[in-house]
Formats: C-alpha cells, structure tokens, sequence
C-alpha cells in the first residue's frame, strides 16, 4: 500500500502523493474481506478441512501437484507415511520427512490433512518409567534419565514448555514428541 510504500522508504508525504497516481497495487492489498492468502505471488484460495485431501490416503501424483513436490519427494511422503504403520497422526509428523523444508511442508498443508490419524497412546510424562519414554521417538536413554531428574526435582511435569528447561533436548523436535505424551 501507499503507507507501507512510506514506511520502507521514509520518503516524504508531499513526495508520495505526486507518485502515487503511477501506482498499481493488486486487488488483495486494498480487499481484506477476502479468504486469501499470497504464495509466489499467485492467489490460493484457503481451503477448509473438508476439501483438503487426506494424507494418509494421498497417492505420489496428488502429491506431485503442490510445486517443488516431484516424484523423489513424493515417494519418500508415501514410503514415511507406510513406515509409520497406520499412517501420519498429524501434519508436523512431515517434518521427519527427508528434503521437505518448511515451505515445501507449508505448501502440503494448504492442500492436504491428515483425516484418519493413527492412534497414539500417549504416555504421562509424570508416570513413564524410564524404558517407556525409551518408547517416545527422540528420547533416548539419556535424555529419559534427565526428564524423570527433572519431574522428580520439581515434582511434577505441567507443560510440553518445561521439557526446553533440559539440556540438550532437541527444541526443533518439541511438538513431535509431545504427540507421544499427556502432562
């Protein structure tokens, strides 16, 4: 818009208002009203949960129609997806998903879902024994041993949150661990 053409540039009013009338702006900037968002300089319509695709019944070429998807990348979402043995139980779970960066994952999510998550019992993290959190992917032995030293000292375990407090938990693996435990 004119105001953030101003912001960035610091030019002056007087200065705006000669060269605004040369100006053109795509509709989105002066509609807000609108569900749209902008990716790549294109318009995506947001898509509700009931027209997104279910991941877990995705085939490689429903996949490779979301850019920078080909049939490599493809392949490794579907081969992933069939080791978890019931499929993806959320979205982040694509993160593990080697060659799939933040963007490309964001672009699967505007199109797809996961519908039929696979059933995860979860662990309470203020109850597991050691050899059960061994069971939680990312935790090992050693890091196990430091979340029951951590709830044994402060007595309980309240927030997903307070696991960060430990050393050398993986932060960048925070909310595909808490998929696997209950506070």
């Amino acid at each position: 818009s004119k105001e953030d053409f101003m912001k960035v540039t610091g030019v002056s009013r007087k200065w705006l208002d000669s060269i605004s009338p040369y100006f053109k702006f795509p509709e989105w900037v002066n509609n807000t009203n609108n569900k749209t968002e902008v990716s790549n300089f294109t318009m995506v319509k947001t898509k509700t949960f009931d027209e997104k695709i279910d991941l877990n019944n995705a085939t490689e070429i429903q996949l490779q129609k979301i850019l920078g998807i080909g049939p490599v990348l493809s392949k490794r979402v579907i081969e992933y997806r069939d080791r978890l043995e019931g499929g993806f139980a959320d979205e982040i779970e694509l993160i593990d998903v080697y060659g799939l960066d933040e963007e490309l994952i964001e672009r699967i999510k505007q199109e797809f879902t996961v519908k039929t998550p696979r059933l995860i019992s979860k662990l309470n993290v203020n109850e597991a024994t050691l050899d059960e959190l061994v069971t939680v992917p990312y935790i090992d032995y050693e890091l196990a041993y430091h979340i029951i030293e951590y709830r044994t000292l402060h007595e309980s375990i309240s927030a997903i949150e307070e696991l960060t407090k430990i050393d050398d938990f993986p932060e960048n693996k925070i909310k595909l661990i808490g998929l696997y435990l209950q506070f």
